[in-house]
């Protein structure tokens, strides 16, 4: 009798267990909750020349589709697909559209390397040498007037806090002066199929000399993909295990990744180009080369899928970014867990660049009215960043507001529908 009484207990223990286990993956899978723009503040009819206006893009040829979506208060106010996942096969575009966010992998990488530095793993001044040997000795190009290049000690090593703002020398594969190195050196730029890991491109990345001596100057570079090393160094993880457990799973962004799975790929937008003079046409199955640069649009899904590329490799949604940038807005907090401190928040969201830019750029993203005042409708210090394949995103901490804007067009020509979504956000603004 006490035999089965004891079995039944375990049995009833598992059961509600179970139940359990299963009452929590909605709370993770639900949409955002959502609210009439009235109530968030906006305008109902001033919100919607957001749809006329990607509409008259899409009418252009201007891009083939896109999803818009502006978040206030944590409520979603607008979530508009529009045009074409894919064009030639007539599919239209779905909320849950997948995209290559690119540079968008920057702040996430960023927010990465805030969590374990908020776990005293190291300072933001700490060289980076003294977690990748490599980088120590570092060494600065010099192109003389006359004579072959050569390289000459650097005044000093790179810091962590250099990589964050984009101060440490390093530069990108289309740099004239540095990218065919990059490229006889076998360095991932995050944008091409690669037969190697972070690890293997950020090696022969030390490698190479610095396009100037860290701390001079704003270069917009491949420092990110050291830090994703740096995150696996550090944390012991490979840097998809350390997104999807420290950040992704929290968050409940449950489409973001490096390589979607095979049953996610009917999502998958289809990547254009806009020429000038040959308007929008199909992203060719080959990649496009532009000196010793070269990008493809495949690489999400073709290839080895080995490289975990900080700087540029993640695929997600409007949904799933939007989560991540409410993050910030709730000071750090998601679903009850605080991911990121809030003193975190205000170091990433300062300016870090001084007098060595004219615009303002924090830890992971350019920050609005910091240097001067503001160009377009916005709020000074909101922050902002976009992907090569063209998207973005607007945090605004003074009104509490979020935009997003996706789309997958590369090169872009003069193509400006993203600003202008940006501007008609704002423009909906009531109170």
């Amino acid at each position: 009798m006490n035999d089965r009484r004891a079995r039944s207990s375990v049995f009833t223990a598992f059961v509600l267990g179970i139940a359990a286990a299963l009452a929590a993956v909605p709370a993770l899978a639900q949409q955002m909750p959502a609210a009439s723009p009235a109530s968030l503040g906006f305008s109902p009819e001033r919100l919607q020349r957001i749809e006329t206006a990607v509409a008259q893009s899409i009418a252009d040829k201007q891009i083939a589709g896109a999803v818009t979506m502006v978040v206030r208060h944590g409520k979603v106010a607008w979530l508009k697909p529009q045009g074409f996942l894919d064009r030639e096969a007539g599919k239209p575009m779905p909320a849950d559209a997948l995209f290559r966010i690119c540079s968008m992998t920057k702040p996430i990488t960023s927010v990465a390397v805030m969590m374990l530095y908020e776990e005293g793993r190291f300072q933001l001044e700490d060289p980076i040498s003294k977690f990748i040997p490599e980088f120590k000795n570092p060494k600065v190009l010099v192109k003389p007037a006359t004579g072959a290049p050569y390289s000459i000690p650097a005044t000093r090593e790179i810091t962590i806090r250099d990589l964050l703002r984009h101060t440490s020398g390093l530069t990108y594969p289309w740099n004239l002066d540095l990218g065919k190195m990059y490229e006889d050196a076998h360095v991932a730029s995050g944008l091409l199929q690669y037969d190697g890991t972070i690890a293997d491109s950020v090696k022969a990345l030390a490698a190479q000399p610095l396009l100037f001596n860290p701390g001079d100057k704003f270069e917009y570079s491949l420092g990110v993909d050291v830090l994703g090393r740096l995150v696996e160094v550090v944390s012991g993880m490979p840097l998809d295990q350390f997104f999807r457990t420290r950040i992704f799973e929290p968050l409940g962004m449950r489409d973001t990744s490096f390589y979607p799975p095979e049953d996610k790929l009917g999502r998958f937008a289809v990547a254009y180009s806009y020429f000038e003079g040959k308007g929008l046409t199909r992203f060719p199955d080959q990649p496009i080369v532009e000196g010793a640069f070269s990008y493809s649009a495949d690489y999400p899904y073709r290839g080895p899928k080995k490289l975990f590329s900080g700087g540029a490799g993640l695929v997600s949604t409007a949904e799933d970014y939007a989560r991540f940038c409410q993050m910030f807005l709730d000071n750090g907090m998601a679903n009850g867990k605080q991911l990121l401190s809030r003193k975190s928040i205000e170091l990433m969201t300062h300016d870090q660049l001084g007098t060595i830019g004219t615009f303002g750029f924090g830890l992971g993203f350019g920050i609005d009215g910091a240097k001067g005042p503001l160009e377009e409708l916005g709020s000074v210090g909101s922050y902002a960043w976009g992907g090569f394949f063209y998207t973005g995103f607007v945090i605004d901490p003074k009104e509490q507001m979020i935009v997003i804007f996706m789309a997958q067009l590369h090169p872009t020509g003069n193509v400006e529908i993203d600003k202008v979504v940006t501007t008609l956000a704002y423009q909906a603004l009531l109170e």
